[in-house]
């Protein structure tokens, strides 16, 4: 019997015999995801990944029709293109979110930019005098606009759209007969965009202080869910996410080095991005914010102060405005009579939309106007890079932009059937 045992026990296993079991756990893994997937599409819950994949789309599409873009010069360029504007679409987002628009943004990144200018350069102010006063006045426009919407209950839009024209009357004033401000290429604002940390240890540690942070942040969230008994991400999961995080920022890290190092403005932006994204989820106000934003009249029973966040949330995006004015400024060492206008608040509205942030208030984060910042300037580099008339890049980013909206649209549908909005 003993015999018979141990021979058992012996048996040598079949080569291949446990793959049939790693093979059927792969599959209903496999079966899982597809499920979660279509769970969250009828649920209107996917997130960034629709913007994401667009992306992932357009570099495809260009880098097909020209090698060049997506080599390390083109995309280092691209990063430092994307500040100005994605700054001021960073301020959108926090307006959208109450479910408003703020048609000034425009203007007021013009008055800023006109405002350093004629006292840096006219009148010998000292530059961090006069950015201090520039974003500034960029705080002051907005708090006014947002406490006239507060005050009055008149629909932002209307408001702003006042503002728009005049905070541009003020700028054409401030700029007077000269038209043009030239500033110093070697001065402060100037080198927000021309410089860059040359040392390849910038980048690197920039993506490890990134992939770290996620997994941090990730990793306390799991705690206080699962301390209260609310859903949370498994360690798994956040280990992944970390893992695809480190992955892309190591990679960009990578590229970036290979050209001219880590530019400064990317930094700063993303620092700003950061930030306010902590403020929006993890701070009382941020609370307040989500929650105007999901309904107004259940906040006001709620004894929520609507009037100072209303002005506080303007007041947000009329500062945004003023830095990403300085910053678009600093890209081109100038200022004139056309700064703010043209397509500029169109690009930061649809930067906002497209990167995630709905129309109808409540869902989105500053991250947004990243993704949606980068769609847009990544149409408009490969547009230049190959040749293609301005005309067509205004059609592929409306197109962009309606699809954005549609989807959002249909995504408030699918919460709204579920009770979820």
């Amino acid at each position: 019997m003993r015999d018979t045992a141990d021979t058992t026990r012996s048996r040598p296993t079949a080569p291949g015999a446990g793959r049939p079991r790693r093979g059927r756990a792969v599959t209903r893994a496999a079966e899982r995801g597809v499920a979660v997937f279509r769970r969250k599409l009828r649920a209107g819950e996917l997130g960034s990944l629709p913007v994401v994949l667009v992306l992932a789309a357009v570099w495809i599409t260009f880098q097909s029709l020209n090698s060049n873009f997506l080599s390390p010069r083109n995309l280092s360029n691209l990063s430092v293109d994307i500040v100005g504007t994605g700054l001021i679409a960073v301020g959108i987002v926090f307006v959208l979110l109450l479910g408003e628009l703020d048609l000034s943004v425009g203007s007021i990144s013009g008055l800023a930019a006109a405002a350093f200018a004629v006292l840096n350069v006219n009148h010998g102010v000292p530059e961090w005098l006069a950015v201090i006063v520039a974003v500034l006045a960029g705080t002051l426009a907005g708090t006014v606009q947002g406490f006239s919407v507060a005050r009055t209950r008149v629909p932002a839009f209307v408001v702003t759209l006042a503002g728009l024209l005049t905070w541009n009357g003020l700028m054409l004033y401030i700029l007077g007969t000269s038209g043009t401000v030239n500033l110093d290429e070697n001065g402060l604002v100037a080198k927000l965009t021309s410089y860059y940390f040359t040392n390849d240890g910038a980048a690197y540690g920039l993506a490890a202080v990134a992939a770290g942070l996620v997994f941090l942040v990730s990793y306390q969230d799991m705690r206080r869910r699962k301390a209260v008994g609310m859903p949370h991400r498994s360690l798994r999961g956040i280990t992944v996410r970390t893992g695809v995080v480190a992955v892309v920022a190591f990679a960009s890290a990578y590229l970036l080095n290979r050209f001219q190092g880590l530019p400064l403005a990317l930094l700063i932006f993303l620092v700003v991005v950061a930030g306010l994204d902590l403020v929006l989820r993890r701070t009382h106000y941020g609370r307040q914010v989500y929650a105007l934003g999901g309904s107004m009249e259940a906040a006001r029973r709620a004894s929520l102060s609507v009037t100072r966040v209303q002005t506080a949330v303007l007041a947000v995006s009329g500062t945004m405005a003023a830095v990403g004015g300085l910053f678009l400024a600093s890209r081109i060492t100038s200022v004139s009579q056309g700064s703010g206008s043209g397509v500029l608040l169109v690009n930061a509205i649809a930067a906002a939309v497209i990167g995630g942030t709905s129309l109808f208030g409540g869902r989105g984060t500053t991250w947004s106007a990243v993704l949606g910042m980068l769609i847009i300037q990544s149409i408009a580099s490969g547009m230049a890079i190959t040749d293609t008339p301005t005309a067509v890049q205004f059609v592929i980013t409306g197109g962009v932009l309606f699809a954005a909206v549609l989807i959002d649209s249909l995504s408030r549908r699918s919460q709204q059937a579920r009770g979820r909005a």
